[in-house]
């Protein structure tokens, strides 16, 4: 299986497109490229039981963000503070970076 290239990367400012979480915004703590997927800070929130261990001593049940597929997601601008597609551009000393298709500005300087 080979690694995708993704339009999200950690950090990035993004919003929920589709699914129980549509409309919310987040920042990525993690991406999976192999699986496509994003962990979004407040997004996707599962419970997950939990048996006790030396580090949670009574155990229980928690809650933890789970990854969404990166499809589900777009990034927000963070000139325009506006959801938007990129486009990659290479620059003069070969480096390849991201830009808003909204405004035009470049995101990753």
């Amino acid at each position: 299986m080979s690694v995708a290239k993704m339009h999200i990367r950690k950090g990035d400012k993004i919003q929920v497109l589709s699914g129980k979480d549509k409309g919310k915004k987040g920042k990525v703590l993690s991406t999976v490229p192999r699986k496509k997927k994003v962990l979004v800070e407040g997004v996707n929130i599962i419970k997950k039981h939990a048996k006790p261990t030396q580090k949670i001593p009574q155990g229980g049940i928690r809650e933890m963000e789970a990854p969404i597929d990166a499809s589900n997601v777009m990034l927000i601008c963070p000139s325009c503070q506006q959801p938007t597609r990129i486009f990659r551009q290479s620059l003069a000393d070969g480096k390849r970076v991201r830009g808003c298709k909204k405004c035009g500005e470049l995101i990753d300087k």
